[in-house]
């Protein structure tokens, strides 16, 4: 799912395109896609739009006659620009046509889960928003407040929309990596050291990411989003070694993503048991690092 690095480079690159530019047509050839009925598509069609913003993993275009889009993308949902004149993609969701090009989403996997809402009114958009504060913006301790709001493990609680805007599961691993801190650690058990310790790593990896994204586009459109990145430290990378000290970087699956972490560098040299595989091993499941690698 794209996380905040991901949302801030496409509204950048949204707003240097579509600002200020008419939508003359949207097309939506899904009908689950678009979530309301009133306003409708011919209500935005025509309309200048002279925002785009992101809330939490949301992006909003603010046009006029106070109508706004708000789109999600969820896992798989991307999206494209197509410069004026040249062909458009026919397996696209959706079509924004403006008089310089036109925006494309589309989605991957049989799964539709991306969405679409239009309403009026900035009252209105209040119902997206999941309370949680922005992690670029807030003190260290707005942050421990936060944290300490609910006694959750780390990882839950840095992915929860209604503590933290924008942190989804790739970011929280690497940002858990960077502070040198387990997953599965209860935030009531946090130091003052340690939440100091997770706020700076917090700040650092986001700020690192947008940066490396916004220099990968270089001026173009971002093609290239993905939870998966070979830069990353140790999401997706089960089995590589840890970039810091070199151990193989271990995981906790769960239905639908997995968290990942370096055992050297983040749990003392213990491993975190995998629900599935440590139900199947049972008492053959390693405990160090030691017991894995032998």
């Amino acid at each position: 799912m794209p996380e905040l690095p991901d949302i801030t480079v496409y509204v950048e690159a949204l707003e240097a395109r579509v600002v200020g530019q008419r939508l003359t047509n949207v097309q939506i050839t899904t009908p689950f896609l678009l979530r309301t009925v009133d306003p409708s598509l011919q209500h935005v069609a025509g309309q200048v739009v002279r925002a785009v913003t992101r809330l939490g993993k949301r992006i909003v275009f603010a046009l006029d006659d106070d109508l706004y889009i708000v789109m999600h993308l969820m896992i798989a949902g991307r999206l494209h620009w197509i410069d004026a004149g040249k062909r458009v993609p026919k397996t696209a969701l959706a079509l924004f046509e403006f008089p310089n090009g036109t925006l494309t989403l589309t989605e991957a996997g049989s799964k539709k889960r991306a969405s679409l809402h239009i309403v009026r009114g900035a009252e209105a958009l209040k119902q997206f928003e999941r309370g949680g504060i922005e992690p670029l913006e807030c003190t260290t301790e707005e942050f421990a407040r936060r944290l300490r709001g609910e006694n959750h493990t780390v990882k839950r609680s840095l992915t929860d929309p209604r503590l933290f805007s924008g942190i989804g599961n790739a970011y929280s691993d690497e940002i858990l990596h960077r502070a040198r801190m387990s997953p599965v650690k209860l935030t009531s058990r946090l130091t003052d050291d340690e939440i100091a310790r997770l706020h700076d790593a917090t700040r650092a990896v986001l700020v690192e990411w947008v940066e490396r994204m916004r220099s990968q586009a270089n001026g173009a459109f971002p093609e290239k989003v993905t939870a998966f990145r070979p830069e990353m430290a140790v999401h997706g990378r089960f089995g590589q070694p840890c970039p810091v000290c070199g151990t193989a970087v271990q995981r906790i699956r769960y239905a639908d993503n997995e968290t990942n972490y370096c055992p050297r560098c983040q749990t003392d040299g213990k491993l975190l048991a995998d629900r599935a595989l440590s139900r199947l091993l049972k008492q053959d499941w390693p405990k160090t690092i030691e017991q894995l690698e032998g």
